[in-house]
């Protein structure tokens, strides 16, 4: 008699050598991501050396036309501004690794860390919840399509993912506020609340439904295209040939055969998503006056707001590193072929 093919300590011996290979690889790309990080930092305020931006005028607000050539100059000098742009950076990147001092935002009034604690948040549960609706979206519409191609829901499914496609956000987001906001008056326009109340939980939930949906609708077209692909190429695997052979349900070959292997790449494209979604949220936060980390971006670059403008970029930098991460490590563990190098 044949010795069984897998046994109970092999299989925890490779469970334990993937989750190995995903702690290996978050390390590696955790130290990599510190000197990209600081590049990406050094390049804004290189930018910022060389823009037709005056950073005194900014910081004087309309006292910088009252104010005499010699009062100028001695500001500037105690402020550093005269300095070259990388004593500047050098400046900058100190305060904020030893003392969490990211600058002094004007255009908020306080200074920038506060305006990161407070906003940051709101972001990042705008975009988890439009992460999870297009992720779910794409998933059911994607293998719906792939189980009948050339059928009516194919078809409705491919033509949707193209229309969306060529859509910018902004266009989504006002149709959906002119049908589902001042047409229906089911949901709330803008805001977390409404004249002006504290939010709660339930405020939230309401109000961040268009917000949500929209942004999630504009990452569904790469999604559900790449899930109605990979489905197609798996049913023609011979182990998802083989299943139909024993006489599975055609719904059970689908998701336990064919959707495993499937949602590799998906996985992947959902990483390479990521600077998308943000530059999304930029508009739709924007359009629907939510009160993230994005739509403070709009107004720091209006105002001329350098200091919230540079830890805007970094955190963004750093958001999309970390969820690149995310997903190579998530590949490491899903798929035992994967190698950490």
């Amino acid at each position: 008699m044949p010795p069984p093919l897998t046994t109970e300590p092999a299989r925890t011996s490779g469970t334990h050598a993937r989750w190995g290979k995903a702690a290996r690889l978050a390390g590696w790309r955790a130290l990599i991501a510190v000197p990209i990080t600081a590049a990406v930092s050094m390049i804004v305020f290189w930018l910022a050396s060389i823009a037709p931006f005056n950073p005194l005028a900014a910081y004087l607000g309309p006292r910088f036309e009252r104010a005499s050539l010699e009062e100028r100059a001695a500001l500037a000098e105690q402020l550093g501004i005269d300095d070259s742009w990388i004593t500047i950076w050098g400046r900058w990147a100190r305060d904020v690794v030893l003392h969490w001092d990211w600058g002094y935002s004007r255009s908020m009034a306080r200074p920038v860390a506060d305006v990161l604690s407070e906003r940051l948040p709101w972001t990042v549960m705008l975009g988890a919840v439009s992460m999870t609706i297009a992720v779910g979206l794409s998933l059911v519409l994607g293998v719906a399509a792939a189980r009948h191609p050339g059928s009516l829901i194919d078809r409705c499914a491919t033509a949707l993912a193209h229309i969306v496609q060529g859509l910018p956000p902004f266009v989504i987001a006002l149709g959906a506020i002119v049908i589902f906001s001042l047409t229906l008056q089911w949901l709330p326009v803008a805001g977390v609340s409404r004249g002006g109340a504290d939010p709660t939980w339930g405020s939230i939930a309401t109000h961040i439904v268009l917000p949500a949906a929209v942004l999630g609708l504009s990452q569904v077209p790469w999604l559900l295209l790449n899930v109605r692909t990979s489905v197609l190429t798996a049913l023609t695997e011979d182990h998802v040939t083989a299943a139909r052979a024993r006489g599975l349900p055609d719904r059970t070959t689908i998701w336990r055969h064919a959707l495993p292997g499937a949602l590799l790449p998906f996985v992947t494209l959902i990483g390479a998503r990521l600077p998308e979604l943000v530059t999304g949220a930029v508009v739709v936060e924007t359009v629907f006056a939510w009160p993230g980390l994005a739509s403070a971006t709009v107004d720091a670059a209006v105002e001329g707001d350098f200091p919230l403008l540079a830890a805007v970029t970094v955190l963004t930098s750093l958001m999309v590193l970390i969820g690149s991460l995310i997903a190579d490590a998530v590949y490491v563990l899903v798929d035992p072929r994967v190698d950490d190098a």
